[in-house]
């Protein structure tokens, strides 16, 4: 049987003879309980269609043929009983053709015919990126020591980013060959000058624009240098920076802390060395290697070299120094007085750390955004 054929008999409109409001109400009951009957016949898309034609069509529909033959057919004194009788009758018949459609579209799922035993449907979990992981552990190792985590700006001012570093007006990193300047700013004093922070040192100062000493922050962060993608260098990377003042700190308190803090994160067979370095923010300097902690520091892995070390059993991990009292000039208002306070930092790119633990040889792989190289660390 079609859909049609379900309703071509089940129900007619009848011209009224009697216009009492009891008629009226008969006759409206009878109307709403033949749509409701045939609301509940509708199973798919075919039977909704003919069951809202047969209803709501404007030529040949029930509530048009209901309008003509009892509306305008009713006698004058009964035309405005007729009316509101009609019109409650067009706004039941709208809410049934409606409920059918919603029936006939979102299907009751019969309950009783789920295997309840069957496999739930597996949702792939993201994973945190090397890169992010890395930073991550990092930075809690120094969290252990009871350093806080800082952030701050990408967007960033000549001032903070250089002026207050204390890099000279003549520095080659101010130059466009190596620093990220956002466009249309000639007319700008250079120390406003808008740029893409190369560091995140910028935080360092505006920390200690905040916080009186004692400070101890560890700052991850994104970074830009204007630098061509290859292997080992990409213009868009990761920093992970530290910053410690306080009275009395010594160049001892710098070389243990990052001693103990390579050792956490590389393991506790890792030696470390010191070496003389130059940074303009500050005084003294050092360079920062560790031993290979792939080869064991011989260099060597079996009969092949050691690539990670380039032979010599020594990484380059990061920069470091005491902060340069020139830097405190900046914040002495904020009771960071050279004559008072001392402090170290460090500064270490969080994607190089990445490659040597991860055994990764190319930067770029970190950026490509493959899911097969990245499910490595899911």
């Amino acid at each position: 049987m079609t859909a049609h054929s379900k309703f071509t008999v089940a129900y007619t409109v009848h011209k009224l003879t009697d216009y009492s409001p009891a008629a009226l109400g008969k006759a409206a009951i009878e109307c709403v309980s033949a749509c409701s009957s045939e609301a509940s016949a509708v199973r798919n898309e075919a039977d909704l269609k003919a069951f809202r034609d047969r209803w709501l069509a404007r030529k040949h529909g029930i509530l048009t043929q209901i309008n003509d033959l009892w509306l305008k057919g009713a006698p004058k004194e009964s035309k405005r009983e007729a009316g509101i009788r009609v019109n409650e009758l067009k706004v039941r018949i709208q809410e049934l053709v409606d409920g059918a459609h919603v029936s006939a579209v979102q299907p009751e799922i019969a309950v009783d015919r789920v295997d309840l035993s069957l496999p739930g449907i597996h949702r792939p979990i993201g994973a945190e990126h090397p890169v992010l992981r890395a930073s991550r552990e990092m930075c809690a190792v120094f969290q252990r020591m009871g350093y806080s985590v800082a952030e701050g700006p990408v967007v960033e001012t000549d001032y903070y980013n250089f002026e207050a570093l204390n890099f000279p007006p003549n520095h080659p990193a101010r130059d466009t060959q190596d620093t990220l300047f956002i466009a249309g700013q000639e007319s700008k004093p250079q120390r406003e000058k808008l740029l893409l922070r190369t560091h995140t040192s910028p935080v360092q100062i505006r920390t200690m624009e905040r916080l009186r000493p004692p400070i101890r922050i560890v700052i991850p962060g994104v970074v830009h240098r204007n630098d061509p993608p290859d292997a080992s260098h990409s213009p868009m990377f990761h920093q992970i920076e530290g910053l410690a003042v306080d009275t009395n700190i010594t160049f001892g308190d710098l070389k243990g802390t990052l001693d103990y803090a390579m050792k956490d994160f590389f393991g506790s067979s890792v030696k470390t060395s010191f070496r003389p370095s130059f940074f303009p923010f500050t005084e003294p300097s050092a360079e920062l290697y560790i031993s290979c902690f792939i080869c064991g520091g011989t260099g060597k892995r079996g009969s092949d070299p050691c690539r990670p070390c380039k032979q010599t059993g020594w990484i380059e991990i990061l920069g470091c120094g005491m902060v340069d009292p020139n830097v405190f000039e900046f914040v002495k208002d904020n009771g960071y007085d050279p004559k008072k306070v001392s402090g170290f930092a460090w500064g270490m790119g969080a994607d190089r750390v990445a490659l040597l633990k991860y055994g990764v040889d190319d930067l770029q792989l970190f950026f490509h955004g493959d899911v097969r190289f990245l499910a490595q660390w899911a």
